[in-house]
């Protein structure tokens, strides 16, 4: 079954703005030249009567239409370039090693064109991104009883010196705190409506939101002050089961999540976040009937503001909350994202996944 698709002047005004909250939403073949975008493209923008739409790239590939060059619809936007690929894996499997420039023209990758896609990407050098990826593995280590010495040394830090002071820099404390800190792994998770960003501490995901969400910050900053805990790019055992049940659920196999949740926000929160995940897959219901269920009837737009302030989206499914009209309302990943989620739940719509055997093109 079809997607439901926004209408056209919608779908061709995103296009115009380049607007980053229709990714996953729709691709546009360009009938003068047969190529295919997603809606962030970079390229010059066409005539409205030069444009169609298409709910996924299967159906575009299946028009006749090629994927763009500049903008690579083929990929879930934030996913790896294919030749930056093979070097994190790598990453993933030696977490600690380091990787010189000499080690990356080894392998026949320019420094440079690394050094800006993580400046890009990630706000940050690839060298300051291992730095962080090896105090992250090393917390966990002192943590458990590994000594701060053997930990330096093992983790690839010629001095003690270096060692604590780069800990420190990253983490607000010194290495042989420790035991009594705690840290959130951040890490990217790639969804047919684009990427999300996890994070997760030993006991439980605490976040998971649309990158392009504007409010990310702010939440970002609401988690370093109800932890007391640094955010460092990492993951963890929940992290990797999420990734998991979250391809399960855009597939339509899975109707409930299992994965361990820490909820941070005031008591009223938490409550509203709760009879959240009380409503069934498939259902939904309005501000005003959560209101009623948690005891306090007048309530509604406290509820509805504390939906808003919902830091695990999807798994404490606030995009089933409508208004009381029966209309779609506020949703921090945009409305059409909101409607894509209910229409996957309600028909069982399974997401069309991209054809990797067609992928051939390089990414910047």
């Amino acid at each position: 079954m079809q997607n439901a698709l926004p209408d056209t002047d919608t779908m061709y005004k995103a296009l115009l703005s380049k607007d980053a909250s229709f990714e996953g939403i729709f691709f546009v073949g360009v009938k003068s030249t047969g190529i295919f975008c997603r809606p962030t493209c970079t390229a010059r923008k066409p005539k409205k009567e030069n444009v169609e739409f298409f709910p996924n790239t299967h159906e575009a590939l299946c028009q006749g239409y090629r994927p763009c060059k500049i903008c690579n619809p083929l990929f879930p936007k934030g996913d790896f370039p294919t030749w930056l690929k093979p070097l994190m894996l790598e990453v993933a499997k030696n977490p600690d090693k380091r990787f010189r420039d000499s080690d990356l023209k080894a392998r026949g990758i320019k420094p440079n064109r690394v050094r800006r896609w993580f400046k890009k990407h990630h706000s940050m050098t690839f060298q300051a991104y291992l730095r962080t990826m090896r105090i992250g593995t090393a917390f966990g280590r002192i943590k458990y009883g590994d000594t701060v010495l053997e930990t330096a040394y093992d983790t690839g830090y010629e001095s003690i010196s270096g060692f604590v002071d780069t800990f420190k820099k990253t983490t607000g404390f010194l290495p042989n705190k420790s035991p009594n800190q705690q840290l959130v792994y951040i890490n990217r998770i790639l969804t047919p409506l684009g990427p999300m960003l996890a994070g997760a501490t030993e006991s439980g995901i605490c976040l998971l939101e649309f990158v392009d969400r504007r409010m990310l910050e702010t939440q970002l900053n609401r988690l370093r002050r109800y932890l007391k805990a640094e955010l460092v790019p990492g993951s963890n055992q929940h992290i990797d089961e999420l990734n998991t049940q979250l391809i399960e659920y855009f597939e339509g196999k899975r109707k409930d999540f299992s994965v361990s949740l820490v909820l941070t926000g005031t008591a009223f929160q938490k409550k509203v976040w709760q009879i959240l995940q009380t409503i069934p897959y498939g259902h939904t219901r309005s501000y005003r009937e959560q209101a009623h269920l948690i005891g306090a009837p007048l309530a509604v737009r406290a509820v509805a503001k504390a939906n808003g302030d919902n830091k695990i989206a999807i798994i404490i499914p606030c995009h089933r909350v409508i208004g009381s009209n029966g209309k779609l309302t506020g949703y921090g990943g945009g409305l059409w994202r909101k409607k894509y989620l209910l229409d996957l739940e309600v028909r069982g719509v399974p997401v069309q996944t991209k054809p990797h055997d067609l992928i051939n093109e390089s990414q910047e």
